[in-house]
């Protein structure tokens, strides 16, 4: 592309950028939904935490299914952070643990955490790591999720992530961002690293 032709291109997806930018003009706290098979839906969970921490903004981690091995967001934010609320539901993986009853108690009581966390009025961002698979093995009633999540304190924007999520969480979502999985390193036997995997 010759430099008259990309001058071009710019100027016209500047004008597309400005103009939808000047369309949204409604100022709303959000629930975003970040789902799909591949990897890196958590990690965009926490750096949208980090993102909130950097303007001085209070927030609070709620992890469901992990818990029993450290990750670095969670080394990282109790290091730094210590005063964040930060809750899992400790259990670890549902196919390790492999016993429904132990781990929907679990969810309810992680999810009691959550509930309190959306109502907080002093809160900004809420990050509901994993979620979705608390409502896909029913260990949550998904209407009482969907409508504590719907009836949060006004100004708090709530994060979402789990592969799934089902129909009424798309719908109730702002924002819905899918990761695809193309290729990933374990499918061919390489092992997982820290500062990449967890």
């Amino acid at each position: 592309m010759n430099e008259d032709k990309f001058n071009q291109a710019m100027a016209k997806q500047q004008e597309a950028v400005q103009s939808t930018m000047a369309s949204a003009n409604t100022e709303k706290s959000l629930v975003l939904l970040l789902t799909g098979d591949g990897k890196g839906k958590t990690t965009s969970g926490f750096g949208m935490v980090l993102r909130a921490l950097g303007y001085g903004q209070q927030v609070a981690v709620v992890q469901f299914i992990k818990g029993t091995q450290a990750s670095g967001e969670e080394l990282l934010l109790k290091q730094h952070y210590p005063t964040i609320p930060f809750c899992q539901m400790g259990t670890g993986f549902t196919w390790d643990t492999q016993n429904f009853k132990a781990d929907q108690l679990a969810a309810i009581r992680t999810w009691e955490f959550a509930k309190q966390q959306l109502q907080r009025t002093d809160l900004d961002v809420l990050l509901l790591d994993e979620l979705t698979y608390m409502l896909a093995y029913k260990f949550l009633d998904e209407t009482e999720v969907l409508e504590a999540i719907a009836n949060r304190s006004s100004q708090l924007s709530v994060i979402v992530t789990g592969r799934g999520g089902g129909t009424a969480l798309r719908t109730l979502a702002d924002t819905v961002s899918e990761v695809r999985n193309i290729k990933h390193a374990y499918e061919s036997g390489i092992k997982a690293r820290s500062g990449i995997d967890f």
